[in-house]
Formats: structure tokens, C-alpha cells, sequence
């Protein structure tokens, strides 16, 4: 069953995030069995406040473990470093059924 990764990002220098963190996560997001659906700067919250003008990136996976195994492998680890300091972070991981299709 298909993942999807969601990352809200509030970007305090994104010359610099797209130089380096982006540009090798995408690598390794590719490399990794995943594809991004959305990315894109800018968000607009319609209620609550948890991603006002933040980042938005939703990549899909083929499944839950093929994204923890992206997230958790030596790779990533050091890809990560290069967004400290330059962005904050919230990530959830979550599994997405069909809708309207054969579940079985």
C-alpha cells in the first residue's frame, strides 16, 4: 500500500537549502524508490496555524518501509546535517489506503 511523507519546513535561508540539502535529498528521494507529489513554498493555513507560509513537500513511496528505510539509512543521515540550522521540521509518515478501489 502506497506512503506518502509530508514535511511542513519553515526555510530561514533558502539559497542555501536549495544549493545543498534539497538538491541531494532529491537525489536520494529518487535513488530511494520515491517520487515527490508536491513541492512548494508558501502555504496558506485555512485553520489552525501549523503551516502558514511554510514549505510543503509530499513525496509517495511504494510503501511504509521503503520510506523508513529512507528516512533511517546512513545516506539520509548525512543529507540532514546540511538543513541544520537553515530550516525547522515537522514529518509524518502515513499510510494511504485506495479510495473507491479493489483493498484486497
Amino acid at each position: 500500500m502506497a506512503a506518502y511523507m509530508i514535511i511542513l519546513a519553515r526555510v530561514h535561508d533558502r539559497e542555501k537549502f536549495l544549493a545543498g540539502y534539497a538538491t541531494q535529498a532529491a537525489a536520494l528521494v529518487d535513488k530511494c524508490g520515491g517520487k515527490y507529489v508536491l513541492r512548494g513554498p508558501g502555504a496558506e493555513c485555512l485553520e489552525g496555524c501549523v503551516g502558514d507560509g511554510r514549505s510543503v513537500v509530499i513525496s509517495e513511496w511504494p510503501d511504509m518501509d521503503a520510506a523508513r528505510a529512507f528516512w533511517n539509512s546512513p545516506e539520509y543521515d548525512e543529507i540532514k546535517k546540511l538543513r541544520e540550522g537553515i530550516c525547522d521540521v515537522e514529518v509524518v509518515l502515513v499510510e494511504a489506503p485506495v479510495i473507491g478501489g479493489n483493498n484486497s
